[in-house]
């Protein structure tokens, strides 16, 4: 089992860790540091035990903070899923359209009028020809 430095709060740990997870065990570090520099720069010196206790209760709420986001993130989810699912059992029936039709008669009128015009033109052009 590798064991590893890390420097949390201005003072080095050697911790130990599975193979592999050091970088994980880095990075965990660098976080907890940064939340006891912070408590460091508002607080100043303080005991060690105390220091990782305050630190570690303000990644506690940080990460409550996050879960309770990833909580409401994963109910809208369903909602927008099961929002989802609706729609796609829902059958659009298309928009019916009706057209007017024009009635028989009024093809008939229009038929008649045009061959009177047609026969008053062929008139008028026999006269003037």
């Amino acid at each position: 089992m590798p064991e590893t430095k890390i420097t949390i709060g201005g003072r080095q740990f050697e911790v130990a860790c599975q193979e592999g997870e050091e970088t994980y065990l880095h990075s965990a570090a660098k976080m907890l540091d940064d939340e006891a520099q912070i408590l460091s720069d508002q607080v100043g010196r303080m005991p060690e035990a105390r220091m990782l206790l305050m630190a570690g209760l303000l990644l506690a709420d940080k990460t409550a903070s996050v879960e309770d986001k990833i909580k409401e993130v994963r109910a809208e989810l369903a909602e927008r899923e099961a929002e989802l699912a609706g729609l796609r059992n829902t059958v659009v029936e298309p928009e019916r359209i009706e057209v007017p039709v024009v009635p028989q008669q009024v093809t008939d009128t229009l038929a008649e009028v045009a061959a009177q015009a047609e026969a008053l033109a062929a008139a008028v052009e026999e006269k003037a020809g």
